[in-house]
């Protein structure tokens, strides 16, 4: 097995740099994760552990995350359906026709996108840690954003956020948390950019329809302990997508931590078979 350093590559008028795990002769499995996290956050032995089930994992930095391209702080001016499109042209550069998508949190939006408007670029489905976004979100007490300029204040603000997304779990821990937000600051190319566009940009959604139109099978992973999309996210979730199945992850909060990630990888690798 081996693991590819960070590439550029130009995609639908955007810089995404992406990094792979695994022989690309198995099947592709594209990690896409959600508001401000860059690929990083998709752990170096996560990905090592669903390539050694064997399949070829794709993690990348969406736009204004990590090393992809930053727009304006503010004022993004693109929505899910760009950064959908920008999954499919990394798909096209690394030479996929069509790949296993994963989408956390708020990219189970962009993954939506993917399933409805480009079904034929996708295999499976795998939504974890998000929502129809038809109920409302848990009551989370999270820190104001810090000052950008100051890269240790970012550093503490995410651990605390992290945290807090932990909702208790005794999964969590601080200072691997600390270790990964560090190298993601310290790599990032516009720390103002990545703290705020995700929230601003446009929520468009797939223009050929919603959760009920997707024909592509389906896992939906979700924390027992998620204090963002609390578990009844999850049932609506797998309620509203035909023949979906639902994985609770016992113990875990809205990130899939260390602890469950071997339940994670058998669910992913069974689901993606």
């Amino acid at each position: 097995m081996t693991t590819d350093i960070e590439t550029t590559y130009h995609c639908n008028g955007v810089t995404l740099c992406a990094q792979t795990f695994g022989d690309a002769a198995d099947p592709a499995v594209l990690l896409i994760h959600g508001a401000c996290a860059s690929m990083l956050w998709w752990e170096d032995e996560l990905c090592r552990r669903i390539a050694a089930a064997g399949r070829f994992v794709v993690r990348y930095d969406q736009r204004d995350t990590g090393r992809s391209s930053s727009f304006p702080a503010g004022a993004p001016g693109y929505g899910l359906r760009d950064l959908a499109a920008d999954a499919v042209a990394l798909l096209d550069a690394l030479g996929i026709d069509s790949a296993h998508v994963v989408g956390r949190s708020m990219s189970g939006g962009v993954a939506l996108v993917l399933g409805v408007d480009h079904p034929t670029r996708v295999r499976s489905l795998t939504l974890v840690s998000t929502t129809t976004g038809e109920l409302p979100m848990g009551d989370l007490d999270t820190p104001p954003d810090p000052d950008p300029r100051d890269p240790a204040a970012v550093v503490d603000h995410l651990v605390a956020v992290l945290r807090a997304y932990a909702g208790g779990s005794p999964h969590f821990d601080e200072d691997a948390t600390r270790v990964l937000a560090t190298a993601d600051v310290a790599r990032t190319r516009d720390l103002r950019a990545t703290l705020v566009n995700h929230f601003a940009m446009d929520f468009d959604g797939p223009r050929g329809g919603g959760f009920t139109d997707l024909r592509t099978p389906t896992l939906v992973v979700q924390g027992e302990l998620d204090p963002v999309f609390p578990p009844h996210h999850g049932e609506a979730l797998r309620d509203a997508i035909p023949g979906a199945r639902l994985v609770v992850l016992p113990d875990s909060g809205h990130e899939v931590l260390e602890p469950a990630w071997d339940r994670f990888v058998a669910a992913l690798a069974e689901h993606t078979s």
